[in-house]
């Protein structure tokens, strides 16, 4: 047999697609007579000068540095000097092997059957191409929707690879048993308390965070509302368009919650999606990986201040990571495993994530990119024929998933690429540069966006300040340059993919040509969320490694204190920005329409008529729709301008106006037209949100002293 040379290897690494790929063998240093071994690749550590000072050091140097990154931020110098010493420590760790990232799981090299249930696919386009016809007028009928559901019904049982009559069997035995047991184990009881802290993080004081919705959410309880009123719309196009999703779920959470239609049902349904990426986040870790990267990445993105305030503010946000987690670990999963199952299930997300928000658009090129760098990478002809017939797979699946929308989309263009032009394109204002220059500028900043600054939208982050915690950063930024390092070595297509996945996406937001003052975004970025508290649970799978490795007590005992000490910082930190930070400046600059909404509340329980009832509209001020939907009355709109205040005098009973408080021609016009009126200013608990009470009692009624 011959061994290969080193030309033979230098092919192996410059074209990987073309030639097996070939590693050198590991250098094993000749050990005297009767010295003994190692026992594993890493070395073990037998006091505690031996820990593996280096991996700790590079680690300590880059926290340093990221904590000076907290605003208000003086130099970036002296932090971009602690991360350069940080990185040459961390190669000498790596160059020392002290430090590695875990390994990924076996690929599989399973055929594919490649059967069909023919019948069951010539049902599927049947149903389809009638759905399709049916699918008019921008709605949802009991018709459309029956057709539409027996497509993707009929495709799924034509495709997948299952013995459907088994799993009914084994289905109905397990059902019929006497009694079921639940095996309880150490791991599971660490998952759920991991999964508790989620949705800890996720629910706690949802009420009060954010405290007041504004214009947009006034726009979604429009639509919900409409949705309960029997308007099924497919694509609801107020306030330049939206994807169905997210209306008829919290028309159903309303309903389920009993909170109606209000902003707690924004909030709590936008939350529950949150919370419905973490279990595929947690098994795409232990999947790809092992189950130890899964709880670290879930914990790691359950106490994220970056999506959980995506998830609290009640818009559409959370509907583009929660839809990305599992089209990702259904691709990766299938494409390892080669299962034609799991990319059945990545299509139907992939379609279903369509209907959810505009920036999940850019996730079917992710997708497209995983399943080409698969194709460079593999050796196997068999397996690249077999993965573009599963790519194949995938895109029908999602088709007939977005088959409603693509109807609108051809009948109505305009609108439903309305909003992703004004963004991409010149539709609203021409490019402030070069389309290319303001491209690779907005990148750089969605790049540096975890670790520097997140962008200056108060709606949904804490401005000025990293998208990540001081923690999670230090972990991405040495996950990401491992990533690297080891594809430069391995050539492993998975590690170049979670390295290109990050910036792809975040294009949703890097293409806001037309406004690049929009990019960093966390809510446009939200799909990249996935992808980088995996690869921060990577590398804090590394260090513990490093540490755990070690066959004296004081590397096991650091491996916990450590780990668990940076987790416990990670999560307080996450905390204080999330329900105190974001939580304050909020409230600080929306304005205080519930406190309003419960003035009205109180005026119409006194017994007065809410038709006397008004808000009057001053610039930048309230939306006065949401003091409608505080007081319990989401269609009603109190406003009444100041020149229509002379309208209203002859109404029957007492009559209130809430006037802002620097308003003061309103308040001359009111003094003018109802001199026996009385004048209280109500005092916000937020500064700066006063505003004035005016109540005008009724004809022969004393006004109040």
């Amino acid at each position: 047999m011959n061994e290969p040379s080193l030309l033979d290897y230098l092919k192996s690494k410059l074209s990987p697609w073309q030639t097996e790929e070939l590693d050198l063998p590991d250098i094993v240093e000749e050990e005297p007579a009767g010295s003994p071994r190692p026992a594993s690749v890493l070395s073990k550590y037998s006091s505690l000068k031996d820990l593996p000072w280096r991996t700790i050091f590079a680690f300590a140097l880059a926290l340093f540095g990221q904590r000076l990154l907290e605003p208000p931020v003086e130099s970036y110098f002296v932090p971009a000097g602690y991360y350069l010493l940080a990185v040459i420590v961390l190669g000498w760790a790596l160059a020392a092997r002290e430090l590695r990232l875990p390994d990924t799981v076996e690929q599989s090299e399973a055929e594919d059957p490649l059967t069909l249930r023919r019948n069951w696919f010539i049902a599927a386009m049947l149903f389809s191409v009638l759905a399709f016809v049916f699918f008019t007028n921008n709605l949802f009928s009991t018709l459309n929707v029956s057709l539409w559901l027996a497509a993707i019904t009929c495709l799924v049982i034509s495709l997948t690879i299952t013995d459907w009559r088994a799993n009914l069997a084994a289905a109905g035995a397990f059902f019929t048993r006497p009694y079921w047991s639940l095996p309880v184990t150490r791991w599971g009881v660490l998952l759920l308390a991991v999964f508790a802290v989620a949705a800890f993080f996720r629910f706690y004081d949802l009420t009060g965070t954010p405290a007041e919705p504004f214009s947009d959410h006034a726009e979604k309880l429009l639509d919900v509302y409409n949705v309960t009123q029997g308007q099924s719309n497919i694509f609801f196009v107020r306030n330049t368009g939206r994807e169905f999703l997210q209306m008829y779920w919290t028309a159903f959470v309303g309903w389920a919650s009993g909170t109606g239609i209000s902003f707690m049902s924004l909030k709590l349904g936008t939350a529950l999606l949150g919370f419905f990426a973490l279990p595929f986040i947690y098994m795409l870790g232990r999947d790809l990986f092992n189950r130890r990267v899964g709880l670290f990445a879930l914990l790691l993105s359950g106490m994220a201040y970056w999506l959980n305030v995506t998830s609290r503010v009640g818009l559409r946000f959370p509907l583009f990571p929660a839809f990305t987690a599992p089209v990702l670990f259904f691709i990766l999963r299938g494409l390892r495993n080669q299962n034609r199952n799991d990319f059945i299930w990545a299509g139907l997300f992939l379609g279903l994530g369509l209907h959810g928000y505009s920036s999940f658009r850019i996730v079917p090129f992710v997708v497209a990119a995983a399943i080409l760098l698969y194709l460079i990478h593999t050796h196997s002809v068999i397996q690249r024929r077999q993965a573009v017939l599963l790519l194949a797979v995938v895109a029908l699946a999602a088709f007939l998933v977005f088959l409603p929308l693509l109807r609108v989309m051809i009948e109505m263009p305009d609108m439903v690429l309305y909003r992703a032009m004004t963004r991409i394109a010149e539709t609203e204002r021409p490019l402030p540069g070069p389309a290319w220059q303001i491209l690779l500028e907005n990148i750089g900043k969605s790049m540096l966006m975890m670790n520097v600054d997140n962008g200056i939208i108060w709606v949904h982050s804490v401005p000025l300040r990293p998208a990540l915690d001081v923690v999670s950063g230090v972990f991405f930024a040495f996950g990401y340059l491992m990533l690297f390092v080891r594809y430069l070595r391995k050539r492993d297509w998975l590690d170049l993919f979670l390295l290109l996945a990050v910036p792809m996406l975040m294009l949703s937001s890097s293409l806001s040509l037309a406004f690049p003052e929009e990019n960093p975004s966390l809510n446009r970025s939200g799909g990249a969320a996935i992808v980088v508290f995996l690869i921060a649970a990577l590398a804090l799978d590394g260090l513990y490694s490093a540490l755990r490795e070690s066959a004296s007590r004081w590397g096991r005992g650091m491996a916990f204190g450590l780990v668990g000490f940076l987790l416990v910082w990670s999560g307080y930190q996450n905390y204080d920005l999330v329900l105190n930070q974001y939580s304050s400046i909020f409230r600080y600059s929306a304005w205080n329409t519930s406190e309003m909404g419960r003035v009205i509340t109180a005026f119409e329980a006194a017994g007065n008529s809410l038709e006397n009832a008004f808000v009057v509209p001053y610039p930048h001020w309230v939306d006065t729709r949401l003091v409608g939907v505080w007081a319990g009355y989401p269609t009603r709109d109190f406003a009444l301008w100041r020149e229509q205040l002379g309208m209203v005098q002859n109404l029957p009973g007492g009559k209130m106006f809430l006037v802002k408080e620097d308003d003061t021609e309103t308040l001359d016009v009111l003094r003018a037209l109802y001199p026996n009126g009385s004048y209280s200013l109500y005092n916000s608990r937020t500064p700066g949100k006063n505003f004035w009470i005016v109540f005008v009692p009724p004809a022969g009624v004393p006004a109040l002293p």
